[in-house]
């Protein structure tokens, strides 16, 4: 796909001053900073989805972290999150390098796309259901723009498969009913809704397939109900679902 109309989507996201809550919020983070990063100069807007504009596999998360993706202006970088998941992309061979510290350190994606179902820093990691309905449209447009080569979604989290479920609605693919239940390592078949257009040129079904993740947060990984080995070895069948080359893992 063309990625200038992506790059619009994402300026105009940075640009959404939609929920006063969220706003003030973010903003108040920036000015006040966390004293290990007094030096730095937050980016204190909203965070725009990372990564190509062709990509494969899509990896949804909840919101960016108030010192992380507030902090940096990129999603899950700059955090503890995104350290470990950046990690394991990185292993599976679909990034460029093991770390995400900010927008000019040279990290590439392959093939894969982040992005979130809200994409302001929330108060304690908890948008309000209206802040999530509300940040909707964005990641609506963003799939129907992805729609010519997306093949595989990773979603972090039950907030984030909760709130993504909708969004694949309105953008065109058939969520089954009743809908199917968060669950690490769950895997949903979406096909294509009746009367979409599907991918121009690929032969494509237009068949989208949905996995479940623990999210990636200090409370899962810290804990151990998200190991490396579980992260990997969703993003490497995810990745294979999407037609994406991985490496092989360690013996």
């Amino acid at each position: 796909m063309d990625g200038s109309a992506l790059e619009e989507l994402d300026g105009r996201i940075a640009g959404c001053r939609a929920c006063p809550r969220l706003v003030a919020w973010r903003e108040e983070v920036a000015r006040t900073r966390r004293a290990a990063f007094a030096d730095w100069t937050y980016w204190g807007r909203p965070v725009p989805g990372f990564g190509p504009p062709d990509a494969a596999l899509l990896i949804v998360g909840l919101a960016p972290a108030a010192h992380g993706g507030n902090r940096t202006g990129r999603m899950f970088t700059g955090d503890r999150s995104g350290d470990v998941l950046y990690a394991a992309l990185h292993e599976v061979g679909l990034a460029s390098q093991p770390t995400s510290e900010r927008l000019d350190d040279g990290l590439e994606l392959y093939g894969v796309r982040i992005t979130s179902p809200v994409h302001c820093a929330p108060p304690a990691n908890k948008p309000t259901p209206r802040e999530r309905d509300t940040c909707r449209p964005w990641l609506v447009r963003e799939l129907a723009l992805l729609r010519p080569t997306l093949r595989a979604v990773v979603v972090l989290g039950a907030f984030g498969w909760q709130a993504a479920l909708p969004a694949f609605a309105e953008a065109g693919w058939t969520v089954p009913r009743p809908r199917p239940a968060f669950g690490h390592g769950a895997r949903v078949r979406l096909d294509r809704a009746e009367g979409t257009v599907g991918a121009s040129g690929t032969g494509d079904d237009g068949v989208l397939e949905l996995f479940g993740c623990f999210h990636v947060s200090q409370r899962n990984t810290f804990t151990g109900r998200l190991t490396p080995e579980m992260l990997r070895e969703v993003l490497r069948t995810a990745a294979t679902a999407a037609g994406l080359p991985t490496t092989e893992p360690s013996p």
